[in-house]
């Protein structure tokens, strides 16, 4: 029967979905910020390039919720396809190749080209003086940029998900780590003479932060560079094993992470582009985690070249650092990791270069309670499960089989679970001794399972 009913679904798909006709207008805001964006950036004049600054943000900004909402928030509640594979922008179209170039060549101007946006830093000058007490710079300006998306988009996945309380924790929680932890915090840190620190990323996505150098310039900033040091010390190396053993990766990459809160919002619509091909798995594993043991090694060498043991080491580190820093830190997590969001999916970081994402992969699939439980007798092969995952899994395989998914790349988003029109699969956190053969589970509706 399945194979009759495969051509019989293929001939049967419904036409695209009817457009809201306030749709129309919500795009033409979103253009038009699009022109006044690049109207500021190109003003030598200040104040008219400020002008134009706010209006493009707020036309940005007013376009995509007006957008959302009729999208997602005016329709009923309940899990869509949005016709996501049938639309330029999100199935690798015209309108999604010209996207990631435009992405793509904003990262670079960014990272080594940022006089082409002085006009835009200027602009933002009154904002950061008014949070770091002083001139702006590339990164508030992406900082601000970023926020903004997390922020906006965010709300479009609360919409979206409006259905699940674990979704609207989840999403409102990455939204909160942001703007609180990933914006203000190291502004306020900045207004008050104080290393600017991000509290939410440790070591080894934020390597540097267990250099010899920065602990060191951090130890001599007083009683809070200590515990700065103590904190990023603690979380590398005891609480993320911990929470991780609890509830696995999706602790840090589904709820607090920047990188992660970036994929879940303004990647959301890109999920489904993810490659669930045995070869991509094979080249996720080639690369992340020599990438975790390339910082691992050269953090082991910087702290082996400090203690004065071995001074010629200096020779080797700095290449090294500079190589990581120039392709890892920037290329491979700025670049391709968002640029290419339109045409590789959302999770392209973290899933082939986060030496994060590695850590706790092995820490998840190894040591963890953390896995989704499968029931294979109520499995319809639908395939939403597979689309729905970002991580380049492919679930109905699991599903088909009744296996439980204990995979290093999961991030427990719980999108797999919640596209599932059957309830067959479930996160869980269980005993470990029950992980290959199910336990109790906990459905990813329910904000118990955190």
């Amino acid at each position: 029967m399945n194979d009759l009913s495969i051509p019989t679904l293929a001939l049967a798909q419904p036409p695209p979905a009817a457009t809201h006709p306030g749709e129309k207008p919500a795009l033409a805001a979103v253009a038009l910020g699009l022109l006044a964006l690049v109207a500021a950036t190109a003003d030598a004049d200040a104040g008219r390039a400020r002008l134009s600054l706010y209006l493009a943000l707020a036309l940005l900004s007013g376009g995509a919720l007006g957008w959302a909402w009729l999208t997602f928030g005016r329709p009923a509640a309940g899990w869509h396809p949005h016709d996501l594979w049938r639309r330029s922008s999100t199935s690798r179209g015209a309108v999604a190749w010209a996207t990631g170039v435009a992405l793509t060549g904003f990262y670079v101007v960014l990272y080594w080209f940022p006089w082409l946006l002085e006009n835009l830093i200027r602009a933002l000058d009154p904002a950061s003086q008014g949070l770091r007490h002083r001139a702006a710079d590339q990164w508030f300006l992406y900082g601000t940029f970023y926020t903004l998306a997390v922020l906006v988009l965010g709300v479009r996945a609360l919409w979206k998900y409006r259905f699940s309380r674990y979704h609207l924790a989840r999403t409102a929680s990455v939204m909160f780590f942001q703007l609180g932890f990933g914006f203000l915090l190291p502004g306020l840190l900045l207004a008050l003479q104080r290393p600017e620190y991000y509290f939410t990323y440790f070591w080894p996505l934020k390597y540097d932060y267990l250099f010899p150098g920065t602990v060191s310039q951090l130890l001599h900033g007083g009683g809070l560079g200590v515990f700065m040091v103590f904190w990023g010390v603690v979380m590398s190396f005891v609480a993320t094993p911990v929470l991780t053993y609890f509830f696995g990766k999706r602790w840090y990459c589904a709820w607090v992470c920047g990188c992660g809160g970036l994929a879940e919002t303004a990647g959301d619509a890109y999920r489904h582009l993810s490659d669930k091909s045995r070869q991509a798995w094979r080249w996720e594993v080639r690369l992340i985690y020599p990438i975790l043991g390339l910082i691992t090694l050269l953090t082991a060498l910087l702290w082996l070249g400090a203690s004065g043991l071995v001074p010629a080491l200096g020779v080797v580190t700095g290449p090294l650092g500079q190589f990581y820093g120039f392709v890892i830190g920037s290329v491979f997590s700025g670049v391709v990791g968002v640029g290419f969001y339109p045409l590789m999916g959302s999770r392209v970081w973290c899933r082939f270069g986060c030496p994060m994402a590695a850590y706790l992969g092995l820490l998840q699939k190894h040591f963890s309670r953390f896995r989704i439980s499968t029931n294979g007798g109520q499995c319809i092969s639908c395939g939403n499960c597979s689309n729905a995952c970002e991580m380049g899994i492919d679930v109905k395989q699991y599903a088909q089989r009744g296996e439980p998914i204990v995979r290093a790349a999961c991030v427990g988003c719980g999108l797999c679970a919640t596209a599932c029109p059957r309830g067959v699969l479930n996160l869980e956190n269980g005993p470990r001794e029950g992980r290959l053969a199910g336990s109790t589970f906990i459905h990813a509706d329910s904000l118990r399972i955190l």
